[in-house]
């Protein structure tokens, strides 16, 4: 069989089911079983939700690559049906999916006491959706297209507070200290930046230069250690989980209506 490059993964994928047949099983097929004995040693396993079957491929490939086991869906009530709670595990969801939404579904856990830790996956990611999903119980989120690395570290993450929930508080304890190095400036201008706001309107809404407000930009990412806007949302909404005194991240419009650079 011969295919010219560059080959799409569906296409490779299919040309060694022909050639190689392996009998497909399906993720709910078997169940894992979590109360059988105290202490199993279970491999973790990625829930992986998403209608796209292209997006579960690739993602599937880059995560078995990397040694995990991976159980894909593609719809929220299909991982449901299957679900039992126990299993170090984590959910890397699509925010938005026919049927039950992603939210819904951290929501319907979250209700059920299940503490899952779950990445939301989103292709038209906002401040909204991200304070929706933390509030839901997403430990995490990230934007489409999804690279390895980001992926790879995200789910580490994720793994880590499956292992240990103290870790949450670390890292919520980490980013308020971040934040409280910022001056009420700076939080006031970063809160402007994470509901989307340019620097120009931010400069005219508080009579400062334009040139003023991109220093403060440039500080605040330089303090907090984000190295892009995302980054710092994930900051800021981890800092507002641990106490009152973390910065207010209010909904406003599109991450993407801000540029997205190093030094915001």
């Amino acid at each position: 069989m011969q295919l010219s490059k560059p080959v799409r993964l569906k296409d490779l994928t299919e040309a060694i089911e022909r050639l190689l047949p392996v009998p497909h099983v399906e993720p709910h097929a078997h169940p894992p079983c979590l109360d059988e004995a105290e202490g199993s040693h279970e491999p973790p396993v990625i829930y992986l939700v998403d209608d796209d079957p292209d997006l579960r491929d690739g993602l599937r490939a880059v995560l078995e690559e990397d040694g995990l086991i991976v159980e894909d869906y593609a719809t929220c009530e299909t991982f449901l049906a299957a679900y039992r709670p126990g299993r170090e595990a984590c959910l890397l969801i699509d925010a938005y999916l026919p049927g039950m939404s992603g939210l819904e579904l951290l929501q319907h856990l979250q209700d059920g006491g299940h503490r899952l830790p779950a990445i939301m996956i989103t292709g038209n990611s906002d401040v909204s959706v991200a304070v929706q999903a933390m509030k839901a119980g997403a430990s995490d989120f990230i934007e489409k297209p999804v690279s390895r690395g980001e992926l790879l570290a995200s789910v580490e993450r994720a793994l880590d507070l499956a292992r240990d929930s103290s870790i949450l508080t670390t890292r919520r304890e980490a980013a308020a200290a971040h934040v409280a190095t910022l001056t009420s400036r700076q939080r006031e201008i970063m809160e402007r930046v994470l509901a989307g706001q340019p620097s120009k309107n931010i400069a005219a809404d508080l009579g400062i230069s334009q040139r003023t407000v991109e220093n403060h930009r440039a500080a605040i990412m330089r303090k907090t250690g984000s190295k892009s806007l995302p980054a710092l949302a994930r900051l800021a909404l981890a800092a507002g989980a641990n106490g009152a005194d973390g910065p207010h991240v209010p909904n406003g419009p599109p991450f993407m209506q801000v540029q997205e650079t190093t030094d915001i």
